[in-house]
């Protein structure tokens, strides 16, 4: 938002965004640092948000959490072509940028559905329930509100490990948190020493079912792969 506000500030536009740590261009002219003001970037949203309807808004919040490479550009482009349009956007789809935002913003959304179906909450020693996640793309915040809503009466952890955070739920409110060392949850399984008795009795029961439902002439792995992305499996207990 900051670098929006300072190109148009400054009447010129980058042809790249790069990070603190990015290297610049070999035959860059010339380089401005965007520093980050709270106060500049909320005029720019809400400047944004009274042109652009909330599905371009949402779209934008997608492509953002893509963490895809140029995703910052693209976002910038989209920005810019919304304030400088004449009347309110709701997203023009013939228009190459605005086509290529509205196609990762669906990717970033079918991975949060991914998460939604996927996550398996195990059960702690504590009472609490723990799931563990690493979605291709940045997802997680998307998701949290369908299981503060399911799990209203439950204490439990998502935690993203690919990223290394996560959200707490305390029954209360939903805090993010992180862990110093999440190693021992790259696998999504609990340890021995946390996992509470009966979710061990519930796993091997739903193994059992799982097994005695399958029939193993129709297993079709290929199919599964299309409808349940192989990089879940390992966080399904009927797939353990």
């Amino acid at each position: 938002m900051t670098a929006v506000f300072d190109a148009y500030a400054r009447r010129q536009f980058p042809d790249v965004l790069l990070g603190t740590d990015e290297p610049a261009p070999m035959f860059a002219d010339e380089s401005h640092t965007a520093v980050t003001d709270p106060e500049l970037a909320s005029r720019v949203w809400a400047g944004f948000c009274r042109r652009a309807d909330r599905r371009v808004r949402n779209m934008l919040l997608h492509v953002w959490l893509s963490e895809e490479q140029g995703a910052d550009a693209l976002i910038m482009r989209c920005m810019r072509k919304t304030f400088d349009a004449r009347g309110p956007v709701a997203g023009d789809f013939s228009d190459p940028d605005m086509l290529a935002a509205h196609k990762t913003a669906m990717q970033v959304a079918r991975e949060a559905q991914f998460i939604r179906m996927f996550a398996r909450l195990q059960k702690a020693a504590d009472g609490s329930y723990f799931a563990s996640v690493a979605p291709k793309y940045n997802a997680l915040p998307l998701a949290i509100e369908y299981f503060r809503d399911r799990f209203a009466d439950q204490r439990w952890l998502v935690y993203d490990t690919r990223r290394g955070y996560g959200y707490y739920y305390d029954l209360e409110t939903v805090t993010e948190v992180t862990f110093d060392d999440d190693s021992h949850l790259i696998d999504g399984a609990l340890g021995e020493d946390i996992i509470a008795a009966d979710e061990r009795a519930f796993q091997q029961a739903w193994r059992g079912y799982h097994k005695a439902l399958s029939i193993k002439e129709r297993t079709n792995p290929r199919l599964q792969r299309q409808h349940m992305p192989h990089r879940f499996w390992k966080y399904l207990t009927e797939m353990q």
